[in-house]
């Protein structure tokens, strides 16, 4: 009785399972996207989802057959499972039924996990929040795996064989990796980054590129590195530990292949890491032929690394310069978005020249090629004027790619208060020095209701706050900076972060300046000082690094030299404006910003004096019309930003793919 009992719980159990298979496999629309049946009803869920969510549709069970109709679409799908002989042979142990129970419960599980991982993905969950049901049906499909294994090799008995069934998997279960070639417990192991590697008794994948490979006669060592850390990890791989497979990958190893590594994560025996993978399969992902590899295990000049751009990130210094890239900009947008600002998205394509300056990038479709095809401007009288009409072109006018997003800012400062744009800016300067580049981002808030001292205020406490958060997450590459670029940074850095800045008038730099010069004016590339001299780089330097040793904000700048946006001041009778400019050891200015001019009257006459043409900017003197308040705002240069967190001298190893004069490689 006890036998029969069992026997129809599992037919039952297993009709079950195969109607949820069988369903999924064809995406079965009675699973709406909340995961119960449309026009059905939930059973119960347990343990996260073991039993199953099932359409009220009329189903039978009848022992031997069964069908799911699926329903809610105009294209009806019916599977149907045919059981002619579940045919359960009972072991001789009571032990060989329970592990028979539990197999077919695993499966269960598995299914039902798949269609709610399947559901999950359809309802839009997010990567971070879907990856514990990953993992948790990862974990079944290994168990599963496991007492698979256990019972095909059981142990010798006078039972007769079980007669084996074959079954398809779930077809909603997660593949592997069609280049893994693993097998057993190992094609399902869990990635883990290097960085995040911790001791544990779990298989876990390791997943990245050789940097070295060392043979002994017993067993191999590989650093492996995937760009999480700065040190990657060390995989010790003994022979008699491993499958045939992975000994014959081990003979193919060179600099610069990537692996797929399984074992588990150790304590180190060494003492350059303090955990090694304990590895028991290797497998070569794709191969690198090491006599043209262009990365040999040496060091490699900054310059020639910007020849081979689209290789340069896997050393040691671009990988962790593009480390600190990303966790600054991340601490930005953060910085901002706890101060209540709003991420504004300004446009690439303008037809305004922000800074007056004329250094612009044009946009046209007009076939340059041909010079005789242009269409030629003509004066009201038809007559051909010198230069192109742009009327004709794509845009209907001239277009560039802006040099700024703040004009755009402003008009969302406007309504929404305070508000930043961060992204790519473009200027057509013919400069090859280590601190411009054509293409370039650029942070820049604006912010209403709100005078110079209320930017000056903001750009230190956003600069503290970013700093203070790469000091924080980004040791292990400052502490490589440190020792290969630049021996002083983590002192500058905290120096940054921990000390109030200096506020300096620009007249009152100057006459530092004057002073220090008049000294030994041999020393000096500029030595000609005066009001209305546009501070070069090394006069910068001397302020910040010499004079005050820290930051420095120098600002009411003469008119003459600033843009016609920023505010003229009251007190000097317009001899300067409400600008600014923040000054740092190593790199000299790194923020530039103003008190935007709000007088309708004042801006006119200002545009009119630089020949700029206000019926272009009618929309910009607008904000001035209507409702008018004062603003202010500033531009951080984000690449300057990353040389002087870094240590590094040249900007053209602060962003991806440089983009200067003559420049243009690597068409990505």
């Amino acid at each position: 009785k006890a036998q029969r009992n069992w026997t129809k719980k599992m037919a039952s159990r297993a009709c079950l399972a195969a109607a949820v298979a069988a369903s999924s496999s064809r995406g079965v629309s009675a699973f709406s996207r909340s995961g119960v049946a449309a026009g059905g009803r939930a059973l119960s869920t347990i343990n996260g989802g073991s039993t199953f969510v099932a359409s009220s549709h009329p189903t039978a069970v009848a022992g031997t057959s069964f069908s799911l109709a699926s329903f809610g679409n105009s294209n009806r799908i019916a599977s149907r499972a045919s059981v002619n002989s579940i045919q359960l042979h009972m072991s001789s142990t009571e032990a060989d039924a329970t592990k028979s129970e539990e197999i077919s419960t695993v499966e269960s599980q598995i299914a039902a996990k798949g269609l709610e991982v399947r559901a999950l993905k359809e309802n839009g969950i997010t990567k971070p929040e879907l990856a514990p049901h990953i993992q948790e049906l990862l974990a079944l499909k290994a168990k599963l795996e496991e007492l698979t294994t256990e019972k095909a090799s059981p142990a010798p008995s006078s039972a007769p064989p079980k007669k084996e069934t074959k079954k398809n998997p779930p077809t909603n279960a997660i593949k592997s990796s069609p280049v893994a070639e693993l097998s057993g417990s190992a094609a399902s192991a869990r990635r883990v980054k290097t960085v995040n590697a911790q001791v544990s008794d779990e298989q876990v994948s390791i997943k990245g590129w050789v940097r070295t490979v060392r043979k002994q006669k017993t067993l191999a060592f590989v650093e492996v590195n995937d760009g999480s850390s700065m040190s990657g990890i060390q995989c010790v791989l003994p022979f008699d530990g491993l499958d045939e497979v992975s000994l014959k990958e081990i003979d193919k190893l060179t600099t610069g292949c990537s692996i797929n590594a399984v074992g588990q994560i150790i304590e180190s025996q060494g003492g350059k890491q303090s955990v090694e993978l304990s590895a028991t399969s290797l497998r070569i992902v794709g191969t690198c032929p090491g006599e043209t590899y262009p990365l040999a295990k040496k060091r490699h000049s900054l310059e020639y690394l910007r020849t081979i751009a689209h290789l340069r990130p896997r050393t040691n210094t671009i990988a962790a310069v593009s480390r600190v890239r990303s966790t600054l900009a991340g601490s930005v947008h953060a910085f901002f978005q706890k101060e209540g600002f709003n991420y504004v998205q300004t446009p690439l394509i303008t037809a305004s020249d922000c800074e007056g300056a004329g250094e612009m990038f044009r946009v046209t479709t007009l076939d340059t090629d041909n010079v005789d095809s242009l269409p030629r401007a003509k004066d009201e009288d038809g007559k051909t004027l010198p230069g192109v009409d742009y009327g004709e072109d794509f845009f209907g006018k001239a277009a560039f790619l802006t040099v700024s997003g703040q004009l755009g800012g402003e008009t969302y400062a406007s309504a929404l208060g305070d508000v930043y744009t961060f992204g790519p800016t473009f200027r057509a300067e013919n400069s090859q020095t280590a601190r411009h580049l054509a293409e370039f981002w650029m942070v820049e808030p604006e912010m209403a209701f709100a005078d110079l001292t209320s930017a000056m205020d903001n750009a230190e406490a956003m600069l503290k706050s970013v700093v203070g958060v790469v000091l924080d997450e980004c040791d292990e590459d400052l502490t490589f900076f440190a020792k290969f670029v630049d021996k002083g940074l983590k002192e500058r850095l905290n120096k940054l972060v921990n000390k109030p800045f200096v506020r300096l008038p620009y007249r009152d730099a100057i006459g530092y300046l004057q002073e220090e010069i008049a000294k030994d004016p041999s020393k000096w590339q500029f030595p000609e000082v005066e009001f209305g001299t546009d501070l070069s780089t090394e006069h910068e330097r001397w302020l910040a690094e010499t004079k005050f040793e820290s930051a420095v904000f120098v600002y009411n700048y003469p008119k003459s030299i600033k843009a016609f946006y920023m505010r003229d001041n009251d007190e000097d009778g317009g001899e300067t404006v409400n600008a600014m400019d923040l000054l740092v050891p190593g790199v000299g200015e790194l923020v530039g910003g103003s008190q935007r001019e709000e007088r309708l009257d004042v801006l006119v006459e200002k545009m009119e004096e630089l020949g700029l043409d206000v019926e272009d900017y009618w929309w910009y003197l607008d904000l001035r019309r209507f409702g008018s308040v004062p603003h202010s705002g500033y531009g951080l240069g984000f690449e300057r930003l990353v040389t002087y967190v870094c240590g590094i001298e040249n900007i053209r190893d602060a962003i991806a793919y440089p983009r200067y004069p003559g420049n243009a490689d690597f068409n990505v």
